[in-house]
């Protein structure tokens, strides 16, 4: 479920001192029931995912699509990414998340991560269209529980990032993200031994 931006603005998170420069392109709520010690469950699964492989046959397309232009034009090259075109918020860590644990490497999608805390976890991205954040936090659900909350930033680069965004905007938000959300519940109450479907 998307939320308003205020739901992740509101809090306290260690992200907002190193993205002042980005954008805050959506946040939603994740399909992640679990009790106070599960965000480390969470980020491996977020981690070890690939959307590109789910369920999802429009997501599936998409991603092929997106990967094969990507590559025509160029957006992926190394030159176009992190360390070259933009420096890693690495740089901007403070000493104490430069000290903590960088998170876990991505099995299949092109992040890295930033860090990880015991409620937070941050990771970067960069091509020719953008430098984007995805950041994953463990929330209270309100009945006694918690739940997983992702946020997006991005930085678009000049007039193609701009076109990039707002022309994946709808697609994003009608149909990579429902069923994303969908495959991240079914993969958790997985994981949890729950075979149950996960209705969201």
């Amino acid at each position: 479920m998307r939320l308003p931006n205020t739901a992740h603005t509101s809090r306290p998170w260690r992200i907002h001192e190193l993205t002042r420069d980005f954008r805050l392109e959506d946040v939603w709520a994740l399909p992640t029931p679990g009790g106070r010690d599960d965000f480390p469950r969470l980020v491996q699964g977020i981690s070890s995912g690939d959307p590109a492989r789910g369920s999802s046959r429009a997501v599936r397309t998409l991603f092929a699509i997106r990967w094969k232009v990507g590559e025509l034009l160029g957006w992926d090259r190394p030159d176009a990414g992190l360390g070259s075109r933009v420096p890693s918020l690495r740089d901007r860590l403070p000493l104490d998340l430069r000290d903590a644990p960088a998170g876990p490497d991505f099995d299949a999608l092109p992040f890295t991560s930033l860090y990880l805390l015991d409620d937070e976890w941050a990771a970067e991205i960069a091509n020719q269209t953008m430098h984007g954040i995805l950041h994953l936090d463990w929330v209270p659900d309100g009945t006694g529980g918690y739940r997983g909350q992702m946020a997006v930033y991005v930085k678009q680069n000049g007039l193609l990032g701009t076109a990039y965004m707002a022309a994946i905007r709808p697609f994003r938000h009608l149909i990579v993200y429902p069923p994303m959300m969908r495959q991240i519940g079914r993969n958790w109450r997985a994981r949890a031994g729950d075979p149950t479907p996960a209705h969201t």
